[in-house]
């Protein structure tokens, strides 16, 4: 089993506990898949950003069909998504 140390929530400081503030504005939580990206904040924002844009900017799919998507891969990975 991979073992990938993290920074809780709780630990935060600066630019992490910014975006970490963020997530729990946006969703109510910080997610798993968010805090796997917790030692390098930069690249976590650039995370989110690429998200953003993919699931909110300007597409020929609706952001139902964007979501549906979402799900199906994530099904197919066994992932919860």
């Amino acid at each position: 089993m991979s073992w990938i140390r993290t920074i809780a929530p709780a630990d935060a400081q600066g630019e992490l506990r910014e975006l970490y503030d963020a997530a729990v504005r946006r969703a109510g939580r910080v997610y798993q898949i968010l805090q796997l990206q917790s030692l390098n904040p930069g690249a976590f924002r650039a995370s989110l950003e690429l998200y953003k844009s993919l699931m909110h900017g300007p597409s020929p799919l609706s952001r139902r069909e964007r979501e549906l998507a979402a799900v199906v891969v994530s099904r197919a990975n066994r992932c919860h998504y």
